[in-house]
């Protein structure tokens, strides 16, 4: 939900250079992003402050 979220507002491309993670930048795809997320913390971490964030704006 959250990923489908920032893909709806920013798209792949915005959201790649928002948050430097090769899975938004490098073909990407749903599920290979989720499977990256469920596995990197940090990641995930960053994902969500931007999905906080975007709700404020």
């Amino acid at each position: 939900m959250i990923l489908n979220h920032l893909v709806d507002r920013y798209g792949w491309d915005d959201l790649g250079k928002r948050i430097q993670i090769r899975c938004f930048t490098n073909n990407p795809s749903l599920k290979s992003c989720l499977k990256f997320l469920r596995r990197t913390p940090w990641a995930r971490d960053k994902v969500e402050s931007l999905y906080l964030l975007s709700n404020f704006n």
